[in-house]
């Protein structure tokens, strides 16, 4: 039988909230989550799509994303951090039947091993040009260059490197981070999303295993695969918005003192106070019902893959609307009191600068002329990383 919701809410909702417990305290001090990643790998939240007969827990794609909106509120990093290994997971799962390698791959997912991503460099787009190479040295394949925004590879066992052969040909190669030669920095510099681990890897000389060599995947051979991706960012938004909803009806609960104009001795009675977090919490509800239609569409296109384009569009419909309602909530919130809402100690700006951070991997205008292409001609998305250029 199916996992039921009420199954994964006892599962990993204990270790949300443990999570969620020490979120403060991880981005005043930029203590990277390496324990509280640890525990839901050990919880198989990584093998949470693989079916029970593969060692996975069997969720469905809309109950993966249900979780990470609550993970989200617990700590809007770590889907982030692990959002490279889920899409991993799920691809290396579709084409597993008639490959041993991916079979290979999927044992080790679901024996807790985590997969990190080395695809961007800096200077280039990720399509036009590499400056990482796979070179042959007498009876060896080694591994040279250097990679950017390697979100999540920090937490990993695992990592995918895409390179370029001997041929000039776009080829996917997976290593073990703990190889000789690999070297993950933690120099991410962006004032949100501090604890992704979005840093450098350096390969030097790594040797790499023949068999893990592949061509490397374009989004014309799977067409959910960029939907998949910027789901797992809206659904930390959505997770944003409810923890800042939460965070603001706790703060104005807990008040006593209202400004000398207010309209009522408490805060948490006054008419304007309420609005304000009636609305942050509004939006929350908003955002996270948006993030739910987008992923059962993106489920169905698993089944029927004719729906591809249409689940496409729909995440490009939330990612035209989601980022907006989650910036303004999380700045609206600071309405529902005085200074002390900007008190460090509390880190309520950490829900806006994490929601700006994500909300500028895929720029609003853009999803928003897809859209409007569509439903004006009829235009199909372009599935591709480079500009202009499909597949």
């Amino acid at each position: 039988m199916p996992v039921t919701d009420a199954e994964l809410h006892a599962r990993f909702r204990p270790l949300f909230e443990k999570i969620a417990a020490g979120a403060v305290e991880r981005e005043l001090s930029r203590r990277l989550p390496v324990e509280e990643i640890a525990a839901l790998r050990d919880a198989g939240f990584g093998a949470v799509r693989l079916p029970v007969e593969a060692g996975g827990v069997g969720a469905s794609l809309r109950q993966l994303f249900a979780l990470l909106v609550e993970l989200g509120a617990a700590d809007s990093n770590i889907p982030q951090a692990l959002r490279t290994h889920l899409l991993f997971a799920e691809l290396w799962s579709a084409g597993a039947a008639d490959d041993p390698v991916l079979r290979g791959r999927l044992e080790q997912v679901a024996a807790g091993r985590l997969v990190g991503n080395a695809i961007s460099e800096r200077g280039g787009v990720v399509r036009n040009s590499s400056t990482t190479v796979l070179r042959r040295d007498g009876d060896r394949l080694l591994l040279e260059g250097e990679k950017f925004y390697c979100t999540g590879t920090l937490y990993a066992d695992l990592v995918d490197v895409v390179a370029l052969d001997q041929d000039g040909s776009r080829v996917s190669v997976l290593v073990e981070t703990s190889a000789p030669g690999v070297e993950r920095v933690d120099d991410w510099r962006g004032f949100g999303q501090k604890l992704t681990a979005s840093g450098t890897t350096r390969f030097t000389a790594v040797e790499v295993d023949p068999a893990q060599v592949r061509p490397a995947p374009t989004d014309a051979h799977q067409p959910v695969r960029q939907g998949f991706l910027q789901l797992v960012q809206l659904a930390a938004l959505a997770g944003i918005a409810r923890r800042a909803a939460d965070d603001a009806a706790a703060y104005v609960r807990d008040r006593r003192r209202n400004w000398p104009y207010g309209n009522a001795d408490l805060p948490r009675d006054d008419p304007l106070v309420q609005q304000v977090v009636g609305k942050v919490d509004a939006a929350a509800f908003t955002v996270a019902a948006v993030v739910d239609a987008a992923a059962t569409s993106l489920e169905r296109a698993l089944s029927e893959p004719g729906h591809g384009p249409a689940a496409e569009l729909d995440v490009y419909r939330a990612q035209s609307t989601v980022p907006q309602l989650v910036l303004d909530a999380t700045s609206e919130l600071f309405e529902v009191g005085g200074a002390s809402t900007v008190d460090v100690d509390r880190a309520l700006d950490r829900h806006w600068r994490n929601a700006r951070t994500l909300a500028v991997h895929n720029p609003i205008v853009y999803k928003q002329q897809v859209v409007g292409a569509f439903a004006l001609n009829g235009t199909v998305p372009v599935l591709s990383l480079s500009p202009g250029v499909a597949g």
